[in-house]
């Protein structure tokens, strides 16, 4: 399947928090886009590896895209070597996307800046002709994406482009309560963490909210880019 997008993650819900609105607004456009999941999450303080997998297929549902995988890679100690290389490489030569979305290049969780460099680094790779995978007893066409952008996710990372998600805010909140065992619950008995507080709920929106502000709309979200943002002219701009 020809993907027009592919999203990666270090983590079930990195995608929905970091880019899920634009995903939903890409996927009304008539994008075909699909994500892939570098780990279960089972080192995740709330809930395990199989109800974040259950919770991922609904968060997928909900922003319609037209597939989601797992690597299984180990959550916390998977690194960027030889053998996680070849399997992104491997799902981005299945899928042949023009646009990559990866986490961001540095963040809280030592994850999401390892994911993030791993997944660019195989964007890479994938393109080069002597670097041979199969899949399935199918050796793979080499396939290099036109684009790699990274999500921002925890941290304030100044963005080096905006995109206009208004009216699609509550199609990406929505996409992340579907991990109920993750956020803020108040019936919960589990141990509180950084992502269980209103707070950090509330945060999707408002920081939605001040990039839409900036660029004079109702809500956006950041990307930072690995080379520099071309416009073919200046109408474009918003």
């Amino acid at each position: 399947m020809k993907l027009d997008i592919l999203a990666f993650g270090a983590h079930p819900d990195d995608v929905e928090l970091g880019c899920g609105a634009t995903i939903a607004k890409e996927v009304s456009l008539g994008k075909k886009v699909g994500i892939v999941d570098l780990t279960q999450g089972e080192l995740g303080t709330r809930g395990s590896a199989a109800l974040r997998m259950i919770e991922a297929n609904k968060a997928a549902d909900i922003m319609g895209v037209s597939v989601r995988e797992n690597l299984k890679f180990s959550d916390g100690f998977f690194i960027n070597d030889k053998k996680h290389q070849l399997e992104i490489i491997k799902m981005i030569r299945k899928y042949k996307p023009d646009v990559v979305l990866c986490n961001a290049i540095d963040d809280r969780h030592i994850d999401h800046g390892k994911g993030s460099k791993l997944v660019s680094d195989a964007c890479f790779l994938s393109g080069l002709i002597k670097i041979e995978t199969t899949v399935d007893g199918e050796i793979q066409e080499k396939w290099r994406p036109k684009q790699v952008y990274h999500y921002i996710q925890w941290k304030n990372i100044e963005p080096d482009f905006v995109i206009d998600i208004t009216g699609f805010i509550e199609k990406k909140t929505e996409a992340v309560l579907a991990y109920g065992s993750q956020f803020f619950d108040p019936n919960s008995k589990e141990p509180e963490t950084p992502i269980t507080s209103k707070n950090f709920i509330d945060s999707i929106n408002y920081r939605a909210r001040d990039l839409g502000r900036l660029i004079g709309v109702e809500h956006a979200e950041g990307f930072t880019s690995e080379r520099y943002v071309a416009v073919k002219n200046l109408d474009k701009l918003i």
